[in-house]
Protein backbone atom coordinates (compact mmCIF):
# COMPACT_ATOMS: atom_id res chain seq x y z
CA UNK A 1 0.00 0.00 0.00
CA UNK A 2 2.70 2.57 0.65
CA UNK A 3 4.12 1.71 -3.12
CA UNK A 4 0.46 3.24 -4.34
CA UNK A 5 0.40 5.81 -1.86
CA UNK A 6 4.02 7.07 -3.02
CA UNK A 7 2.79 6.74 -6.65
CA UNK A 8 0.09 8.68 -6.47
CA UNK A 9 1.51 11.80 -4.59
CA UNK A 10 4.02 11.38 -7.71
CA UNK A 11 1.68 11.40 -10.10
CA UNK A 12 -0.23 14.81 -8.45
CA UNK A 13 3.70 16.37 -8.34
CA UNK A 14 3.92 15.54 -11.77
CA UNK A 15 0.23 16.57 -13.14
CA UNK A 16 0.80 19.88 -10.88
CA UNK A 17 3.92 20.65 -12.42
CA UNK A 18 3.01 20.18 -15.56
CA UNK A 19 0.33 22.27 -15.23
CA UNK A 20 1.94 25.16 -13.40
CA UNK A 21 4.77 25.17 -16.24
CA UNK A 22 2.83 24.45 -18.92
CA UNK A 23 -0.98 25.88 -18.61
CA UNK A 24 -0.36 28.82 -16.06
CA UNK A 25 2.48 30.57 -17.86
CA UNK A 26 -0.81 32.05 -20.23
CA UNK A 27 -1.96 33.72 -17.25
CA UNK A 28 0.84 35.24 -15.45
CA UNK A 29 1.45 38.51 -14.01
CA UNK A 30 4.54 40.78 -14.79
CA UNK A 31 6.21 37.39 -15.35
CA UNK A 32 4.56 35.31 -12.34
CA UNK A 33 2.42 32.39 -12.45
CA UNK A 34 0.64 30.83 -9.52
CA UNK A 35 2.84 28.24 -7.70
CA UNK A 36 0.70 25.58 -7.58
CA UNK A 37 3.65 23.44 -6.57
CA UNK A 38 3.93 24.94 -3.49
CA UNK A 39 -0.24 25.11 -2.52
CA UNK A 40 0.38 21.11 -2.65
CA UNK A 41 3.44 21.44 -0.64
CA UNK A 42 1.61 23.25 1.68
CA UNK A 43 -1.53 20.99 2.11
CA UNK A 44 0.78 18.08 2.46
CA UNK A 45 2.56 19.72 5.27
CA UNK A 46 -0.64 21.00 6.63
CA UNK A 47 -1.81 17.18 6.68
CA UNK A 48 1.01 15.10 7.31
CA UNK A 49 3.53 18.16 9.17
CA UNK A 50 6.96 19.68 8.93
CA UNK A 51 8.96 16.40 7.53
CA UNK A 52 6.72 15.92 5.07
CA UNK A 53 6.53 19.00 4.02
CA UNK A 54 10.30 19.84 3.95
CA UNK A 55 10.75 16.41 1.91
CA UNK A 56 7.33 16.51 -0.34
CA UNK A 57 8.86 19.97 -1.04
CA UNK A 58 12.29 19.03 -2.29
CA UNK A 59 11.01 16.51 -4.61
CA UNK A 60 8.24 18.74 -6.15
CA UNK A 61 10.94 21.82 -5.83
CA UNK A 62 13.49 19.64 -7.95
CA UNK A 63 10.60 18.70 -10.89
CA UNK A 64 9.87 22.66 -10.80
CA UNK A 65 14.44 22.97 -11.28
CA UNK A 66 14.20 20.55 -13.77
CA UNK A 67 11.01 21.01 -15.71
CA UNK A 68 11.18 22.75 -18.94
CA UNK A 69 12.04 25.52 -19.84
CA UNK A 70 14.88 25.35 -16.78
CA UNK A 71 17.28 27.26 -17.13
CA UNK A 72 18.17 28.42 -14.24
CA UNK A 73 20.67 26.34 -11.55
CA UNK A 74 19.01 22.82 -10.36
CA UNK A 75 18.46 23.23 -6.47
CA UNK A 76 17.15 26.74 -6.15
CA UNK A 77 13.30 25.89 -6.02
CA UNK A 78 13.96 22.67 -3.83
CA UNK A 79 15.60 24.40 -1.10
CA UNK A 80 12.66 27.16 -1.47
CA UNK A 81 9.90 24.71 -1.63
CA UNK A 82 11.29 22.43 1.35
CA UNK A 83 11.97 25.58 4.05
CA UNK A 84 8.06 26.18 2.52
CA UNK A 85 6.61 22.44 3.45
CA UNK A 86 8.94 22.41 6.82
CA UNK A 87 7.09 26.45 7.83
CA UNK A 88 3.85 25.03 6.79
CA UNK A 89 3.95 21.98 8.88
CA UNK A 90 4.51 23.89 11.92
CA UNK A 91 1.72 26.03 11.46
CA UNK A 92 -0.45 23.02 10.91
CA UNK A 93 -2.59 22.81 14.35
CA UNK A 94 -3.65 26.67 13.85
CA UNK A 95 -4.09 26.15 9.96
CA UNK A 96 -6.62 22.98 10.42
CA UNK A 97 -8.62 25.49 12.88
CA UNK A 98 -9.37 28.28 10.48
CA UNK A 99 -9.39 28.95 6.71
CA UNK A 100 -7.55 32.34 7.63
CA UNK A 101 -4.77 30.67 9.12
CA UNK A 102 -4.45 28.46 6.49
CA UNK A 103 -4.45 31.75 4.14
CA UNK A 104 -2.10 33.33 6.30
CA UNK A 105 0.20 29.87 6.05
CA UNK A 106 0.29 30.21 2.15
CA UNK A 107 1.09 33.95 2.32
CA UNK A 108 4.09 33.14 4.81
CA UNK A 109 4.88 29.66 3.00
CA UNK A 110 5.00 31.82 -0.60
CA UNK A 111 6.81 34.90 0.96
CA UNK A 112 9.54 32.91 2.22
CA UNK A 113 9.63 30.67 -0.63
CA UNK A 114 9.71 33.13 -3.13
CA UNK A 115 12.59 35.12 -0.76
CA UNK A 116 14.69 32.52 -0.60
CA UNK A 117 14.67 31.35 -4.55
CA UNK A 118 15.34 35.26 -4.86
CA UNK A 119 18.39 35.31 -2.51
CA UNK A 120 19.49 32.25 -4.62
CA UNK A 121 19.62 34.03 -7.41
CA UNK A 122 21.41 37.08 -6.01
CA UNK A 123 24.33 35.44 -4.55
CA UNK A 124 24.76 32.81 -7.55
CA UNK A 125 24.48 36.45 -9.62
CA UNK A 126 21.94 34.60 -11.60
CA UNK A 127 21.56 37.62 -14.37
CA UNK A 128 17.71 37.53 -14.70
CA UNK A 129 17.32 38.85 -10.80
CA UNK A 130 18.19 41.76 -9.56
CA UNK A 131 17.14 43.61 -6.31
CA UNK A 132 14.41 45.71 -8.31
CA UNK A 133 12.86 42.67 -9.66
CA UNK A 134 12.96 40.95 -6.55
CA UNK A 135 11.13 43.72 -5.07
CA UNK A 136 8.27 43.94 -7.85
CA UNK A 137 7.61 39.76 -8.06
CA UNK A 138 7.48 39.34 -4.37
CA UNK A 139 4.00 41.24 -3.95
CA UNK A 140 3.10 39.67 -7.35
CA UNK A 141 3.50 36.41 -6.28
CA UNK A 142 2.49 36.51 -2.65
CA UNK A 143 -1.07 37.58 -3.96
CA UNK A 144 -1.02 35.45 -6.58
CA UNK A 145 -0.46 32.27 -4.49
CA UNK A 146 -2.91 33.41 -1.52
CA UNK A 147 -5.89 33.98 -4.61
CA UNK A 148 -5.40 30.55 -6.12
CA UNK A 149 -5.56 29.07 -2.56
CA UNK A 150 -8.95 28.28 -2.24
CA UNK A 151 -8.97 26.58 -5.90
CA UNK A 152 -6.16 24.56 -4.93
CA UNK A 153 -5.23 23.69 -1.32
CA UNK A 154 -8.93 22.61 -0.23
CA UNK A 155 -8.79 19.75 -2.86
CA UNK A 156 -4.49 19.06 -1.90
CA UNK A 157 -5.94 18.52 1.35
CA UNK A 158 -8.38 16.47 0.66
CA UNK A 159 -6.28 14.12 -1.46
CA UNK A 160 -3.74 13.86 1.36
CA UNK A 161 -6.54 12.59 3.67
CA UNK A 162 -7.47 10.25 1.42
CA UNK A 163 -4.22 8.79 0.60
CA UNK A 164 -3.32 8.29 4.39
CA UNK A 165 -6.60 7.49 6.17
CA UNK A 166 -5.19 6.94 9.45
CA UNK A 167 -6.17 9.19 12.51
CA UNK A 168 -4.21 12.44 12.22
CA UNK A 169 -2.68 13.63 15.67
CA UNK A 170 -2.64 17.50 16.39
Amino acid sequence: MGLLRSSAVGVLLVVTVTVQVGLFTHLSIAGVVPDLALLVVVAAALVRGPVYGTVLGLVAGLLVDLAPPADGVAGRWALALAVAGWLAGLARGEARQSAVATVVTVAVSSFAATSLYAMSGLVLRDPGVTVGRVIEVLPVAVLYDVAVTPLVVPLAVLAFRRLDPAPIRW
